[in-house]
């Protein structure tokens, strides 16, 4: 049977299929322009490179592809897989289509350097990816609806059997609970849908049928389909913007992707209004939502639940998306029985080669408790260096898992030059921003791990498990310090703060996609991680007596002086003479002001609460914020120079 009959076939029973072009670049090529002149349709091209004439995306422009639809479409991985574009690009094509995958010769895959690595991976060459490589060509040896043409081997390209020919009720289900919504007096409703399920639409049908809804999203740019679909009743706050303006009224309160909002934010948010739906996705390339049903919704009272399960755009039984769930481990993660809580063991580094079940079952229970893990998470698990998995229980059903990532260790000309705000080398998140914003570059050049994720089955919570896992990889002391970076909420600081982390920064700025503030902790593994733990701590406390004003959030710090000190000097002559951001500099800078009598008058006022850089540059006659924060710098230096002139110049001539 012929490609083009297949896809006829394909198209009456609504199912899509995956074809392996394996091989050299001139023969992959090839066989793609067969397909493309035997098969009429659109045969979009997603890869680093456009080919021929047909229409091109790049992988990284995958949000444009969102809503869309095509028949037929080229995936180009000759030189780098990027997941979540293959996942996005899969998501669009209707029953009856191809997509065609072209990889590197088969035999050599697994050996080729994949430049997409250079995307999850923190280094400077692209690196080969086996692990990732033989588990995809594991999957589709495995699945006989996957079309395989490899140079080297005989092609295999199964028939199908004989199914009945699809007809899509999705639209019908969509109004059915539809129907049901535009019923509801009050309450709670959860809608949950795997991709490509019309939930972003149903929620914009709502939109247009109720009168005064409100919508609500992690970011507005991901509201597209939602708002096609609700028209000109389409009405977007963002979560803490509604949570600032107490007068804000609606009869719906519509909350899109709720999986990615902290609970305590959703809370607020569903107490304030007489109805509300929050969706979310179960599975897909951006994140999931399972962990959001298993721990929000279960402290709901009387919530209703509704589920998308009918695909619009191909049938339930379409191999391209059982094959795609299997490839990419989107599939629910097992239950934990119950149990009593296991020792917790260290994942070996060839566990990808050896049990293969042990890391899939922990990267799904990741997945399960933390929304925003993605096919690049899954990317970096794999293949990037540095990783390490703690584990209690055993697959298929885990009981909890420590993800952690190796930092630090720069060596002290780089760390400097971090310190100095002039080098932002890839990675090492905490071990930077220790250095580069709370001024400690001893952070950058100590050996360290950060906790990437951490998650416990949702059966076997309140045991203890998490702690295990922390003290487990605290006891194993292969590093200077463990470190965390976390949205701040009082409960997840209590659990850390429990396991002998100290918090050592937060963020003034509500971060967009969770809403709380951006906090780091560390626990101290050696007296020289001990020894920066201390002055991270008191570096933060002296700190604190100027960040509380902006941070709607009560620590518990000890008070501290507000004494202008030789340390402070230093700082602030990284601000004055290097390039140490301003945000970072502000509470040595107020410091500085209180202990000068010579501070200039503009240093001043860009001190003041509430003081906005567009503003100060109009007042200043400044053409806009780079000139602002060079004059501030120059003020800076004026300032330190009339405190001690002496010390001014050694600290210039140090910074510099």
């Amino acid at each position: 049977m012929t490609p083009e009959q297949l896809s006829r076939q394909m198209q009456q029973a609504g199912i899509r299929r995956l074809c392996i072009l394996s091989g050299d670049a001139a023969w992959c090529l090839a066989q793609a322009a067969e397909w493309r002149d035997g098969l009429p349709g659109d045969w979009l091209v997603v890869g680093d490179t456009p080919v021929d004439d047909l229409p091109h995306c790049a992988p990284t422009a995958l949000r444009t592809l969102l809503g869309r639809e095509f028949t037929h479409a080229i995936f180009d991985a000759r030189r780098g897989f990027h997941a979540e574009a293959f996942a996005a690009l899969a998501g669009t094509l209707r029953a009856g289509s191809w997509l065609l995958l072209l990889t590197p010769p088969w035999s050599r895959w697994a050996r080729q350097p994949d430049e997409d690595s250079l995307r999850w991976a923190d280094v400077a060459e692209p690196l080969p990816v086996p692990n990732f490589v033989r588990h995809l060509q594991q999957t589709l040896l495995a699945d006989p609806a996957v079309a395989l043409l490899r140079q080297d081997a005989p092609p295999r390209i199964a028939s199908l059997p004989a199914w009945p020919r699809w007809r899509c009720r999705a639209p019908q289900q969509q109004q059915a609970i539809l129907q049901q919504l535009l019923t509801m007096t009050s309450g709670v409703a959860v809608l949950t849908a795997p991709r490509g399920r019309g939930k972003s639409a149903l929620a914009g049908m709502l939109a247009q049928q109720a009168p005064h809804a409100l919508i609500t999203a992690p970011a507005k740019v991901a509201t597209d389909v939602l708002a096609r679909f609700a028209g000109d009743h389409f009405r977007f706050m963002a979560p803490d913007a509604i949570l600032a303006q107490p007068d804000v009224s609606a009869s719906w309160l519509i909350v899109d992707e709720a999986a990615a909002i902290p609970a305590p934010l959703l809370t607020q948010l569903a107490a304030r209004f007489p109805r509300v739906l929050l969706t979310t996705t179960v599975q897909g390339y951006e994140g999931t939502g399972r962990g959001f049903i298993l721990k929000f919704c279960a402290g709901l009272a009387q919530a209703r639940y509704f589920t998308l399960d009918e695909p619009l755009r191909w049938s339930r039984q379409d191999p391209l998306e059982a094959w795609l769930n299997q490839a990419l481990l989107f599939e629910d993660a097992a239950p934990a029985p119950a149990s009593l809580p296991g020792a917790p063991w260290l994942m070996p580094a060839d566990a990808w080669q050896r049990d293969a079940a042990q890391p899939e079952a922990a990267y799904r229970l990741l997945a399960s408790a933390h929304y925003r893990t993605s096919p690049l998470d899954l990317r970096r698990l794999m293949d990037a260096p540095g990783m390490t998995l703690w584990l209690s229980g055993s697959a298929p059903a885990l009981q909890g898992a420590l993800w952690l990532v190796e930092e630090g260790g720069l060596d002290p000309e780089l760390a400097q030059a971090v310190w100095a705000g002039r080098r932002r080398p890839r990675g090492n998140l905490v071990a930077q921003s220790l250095a580069a914003h709370a001024g400690l570059v001893e952070a950058a050049t100590l050996r360290s791990r950060r906790i990437s994720r951490i998650a416990v089955a949702a059966e076997q919570r309140r045991q203890g498990i998490g702690l295990a896992l922390v003290a487990a990889a605290q006891a194993q002391q292969e590093a200077d310090f463990l470190s965390v970076s976390f949205g701040y909420t009082e409960p997840l600081w209590a659990f850390w703060r429990a396991c002998g982390f100290t918090l050592v920064r937060i963020g003034t700025q509500r971060e967009a996609s969770s809403g709380c503030y951006a906090a780091m902790a560390i626990c101290a593994l050696t007296p020289e991680g001990a020894e920066l733990q201390r002055r991270a701590a008191q570096r933060l406390a002296r700190d604190w007596v100027y960040l509380r004003h902006q941070i709607a959030a009560s620590l518990d710090l000890p008070e501290s002086a507000s004494v202008f000190t030789a340390e402070d000097a230093l700082l602030a002559a990284g601000f004055a003479w290097a390039q140490r951001p301003l945000e970072a500099s502000l509470p040595v800078l107020h410091r500085l002001v209180a202990a000068s009598d010579a501070a200039p008058p503009l240093l001043r006022a860009a001190l003041q609460p509430q003081a906005e850089a567009g503003r100060l540059a109009q007042q200043a006659g400044l053409p806009g914020r780079k000139a602002l924060i060079a004059q501030l710098r120059r003020d800076t230096a004026t300032a330190l120079t009339a405190w001690d002139a002496v010390s001014a110049r050694r600290l210039q001539q140090q910074v510099e």
